[in-house]
C-alpha cells in the first residue's frame, strides 16, 4: 500500500474513459484509467450474446482511431467493441489499472504529499492516488433497476434483470416475460422470439424510430439538424434534471440485427410476441398490470411523427436535396390491443421475468458537493462544479447523444482540452494553448 501521482485520474475503463485518456495522449498527457473489470467491461460481459450495437461500424472510433473495418454502415456485435477497444488502449499505450475499484474521491484534502495535488483517491485494495484532475467516466446506466414489485413475485419464477440475460438456452424452460419496453426489453423479446419462445411484453414509456429517413440514417439527422442531437425536445418532451444533471433519458428502439432493423410494439405483435400492460403490483403468481397497451404504443408513436416532423422541417429551412420521405408501413391495428388488469403467471406457463427496467447511475464515490439532491453529477457540458471534476459519458441537457458511441471522441476531446488550459496556465506557458487549436 502506497501513495502515487496521477496528474489525471479517470475511473471507468469503457468507451468514455479510455477516449478521454487517449485524447490526453494526443496532448503530451499521461492518465491513470482505473477500472472495477476489464477494458470495455459492459460490452464483454455485461450484454447479451446476440447484441450488436444499434450505431453504423463507421461510429466505432476513438480519438486518433477511426473505424478501419471493411463495414462501415454494418453493425458490430458488442464483443467486438471491446476487443476494438483494447486494441485502441494497447496502440496508444494508456495506463489502464484494471480489476481494480475506487472506494472513495476525497476533496478537498489536507497535507497533499504531491504539489498540485486536489483530490485523493482512495482505491479497494488500500492504495492511494493524488491527482490534480478526476474524470468520472461511470456513465449514466451503471446499476441495475428492479422495481419494489419484484419481491412480490412467487419465489418458484426465475427472476433476473437484463444486464444479466445471455441466451435463450440459459434460461428455464417455458415462456419468458420481460418487463420494458426500452431498447433492451424490445431486443430481448425479439432474440427469445426468433429463437421460438413464447414471450410476453409488459410495455412502458419509449421512443421509437425509422432506422433510415429519407436517405440517411436517422442518428445522422440527429446529430447534423437538430439542437444538440436533442431528441427529447425534437419528439416533444421536456429536458429536466438539476441545471444540466443527467435526466437519463433513453434512445430510440433500434436494432442492429441482420444488418440494422426497426423495432416497436406492432413489429414485435406480428412475430407473436404478446403485449401486456405496465406491470404495478404483484401476489405470488399473478401481476397487477395496468390496461394501457393501445395508450403506450400510440404514445410512442406520436413522439415518432413528431421526431420525423422536427427533421422535415430542418430539411426544408436548408434547402436539402433528399429523397421523399417513404410511407408509413402499415400495421394491423388488430394487433395493439389492451390485454387486461391481471396476468395469471401460471395459466401463462410463465417461468421467467426479465426486468428490463433500465439503470440508475451510482455516483456516491464521488465528493458530495458535486451532487444534487439526488446524488445526481452537477455539471454543464462535463465540467463539475469543483475544480479539476469533470464527467464524460452522461446526457447533456436532455441530449441522448452522449450516450453514443459517436460522441464520445468530441466529449473527450473537450474534456482533455479543458486539462491541458489548467496545466498550461498552472506553469506560466499560455502560448502552448495553441495547441488546443490544432
Amino acid at each position: 500500500m502506497g501513495t502515487e501521482f496521477a496528474e489525471t485520474v479517470v475511473i471507468g475503463g469503457g468507451q468514455q474513459g479510455c477516449s478521454v485518456a487517449g485524447a490526453l495522449s494526443r496532448l503530451g498527457y499521461q492518465a491513470l484509467v482505473i477500472e472495477r473489470g476489464e477494458i470495455g467491461q459492459a460490452w464483454a460481459n455485461e450484454r447479451w450474446d446476440s447484441l450488436r450495437v444499434n450505431t453504423p461500424n463507421r461510429t466505432v472510433a476513438f480519438p486518433d482511431w477511426p473505424y478501419d473495418g471493411d463495414d462501415p454502415e454494418g453493425y458490430m456485435p458488442a464483443r467486438e467493441v471491446a476487443g476494438r477497444l483494447r486494441s485502441y488502449v494497447a496502440a496508444m499505450g494508456l495506463q489502464v489499472r484494471e480489476h481494480t475499484s475506487v472506494r472513495v474521491v476525497e476533496f478537498p484534502i489536507d497535507e497533499a504529499l504531491h504539489e498540485g495535488a486536489r483530490f485523493r483517491v482512495r482505491l479497494d485494495d488500500g492504495d492511494v492516488v493524488e491527482a490534480r484532475n478526476v474524470v468520472a467516466a461511470l456513465g449514466g446506466y451503471s446499476s441495475p433497476r428492479v422495481p419494489e414489485v419484484a419481491a412480490g413475485v412467487d419465489l418458484s419464477v426465475t427472476q433476473l434483470h437484463a444486464r444479466y440475460y445471455r441466451n435463450p438456452e440459459s434460461l428455464p424452460s417455458g415462456a419468458v416475460l420481460i418487463v420494458g419496453a426500452g431498447n433492451s426489453g424490445q431486443q430481448i423479446a425479439d432474440d427469445l422470439r426468433d429463437a421460438g419462445r413464447d414471450v410476453y411484453l409488459a410495455v412502458g414509456g419509449h421512443k421509437t424510430a425509422p432506422r433510415r429517413y429519407r436517405g440517411a440514417q436517422i442518428l445522422d439527422w440527429l446529430q447534423l439538424l437538430l439542437p444538440e442531437g436533442n431528441l427529447e425536445t425534437a419528439s416533444g418532451g421536456q429536458p429536466g434534471g438539476h441545471g444540466d444533471s443527467p435526466v437519463l433519458p433513453g434512445v430510440s428502439v433500434l436494432s442492429g440485427k441482420d444488418g440494422g432493423q426497426d423495432l416497436s410494439l406492432p413489429i414485435l405483435a406480428a412475430k407473436g410476441v404478446t403485449l401486456v400492460g405496465s406491470v404495478r403490483g404483484a401476489q405470488g403468481g399473478v401481476l397487477v398490470l395496468e390496461d394501457n397497451v393501445r395508450a403506450v404504443a400510440q404514445a410512442a408513436a406520436h413522439k415518432e411523427r413528431e421526431l420525423l416532423k422536427a427533421i422535415d422541417a430542418a430539411i426544408e429551412q436548408r434547402g436539402l436535396v433528399v429523397p421523399a420521405a417513404d410511407p408509413s408501413p402499415e400495421y394491423d391495428p388488430s394487433l395493439i390491443k389492451d390485454y387486461g388488469g391481471t396476468l395469471d403467471l401460471v395459466a401463462g406457463g410463465i417461468t421467467t421475468i426479465i426486468w428490463a427496467t433500465g439503470f440508475v447511475p451510482d455516483y456516491g464515490i464521488l465528493p458530495a458537493e458535486a451532487l444534487d439532491q439526488d446524488g445526481l453529477p452537477v455539471h454543464r457540458r462535463g465540467m463539475g462544479t469543483l475544480p479539476g471534476l469533470y464527467y464524460a459519458g452522461l446526457p447533456e441537457a436532455g441530449s441522448v447523444m452522449p450516450l453514443l458511441i459517436a460522441a464520445t471522441r468530441n466529449q473527450a476531446e473537450r474534456v482533455a482540452r479543458h486539462i491541458q488550459m489548467d496545466n498550461t496556465l498552472r506553469h506560466r506557458s499560455p502560448m502552448a494553448i495553441g495547441g488546443l487549436w490544432t
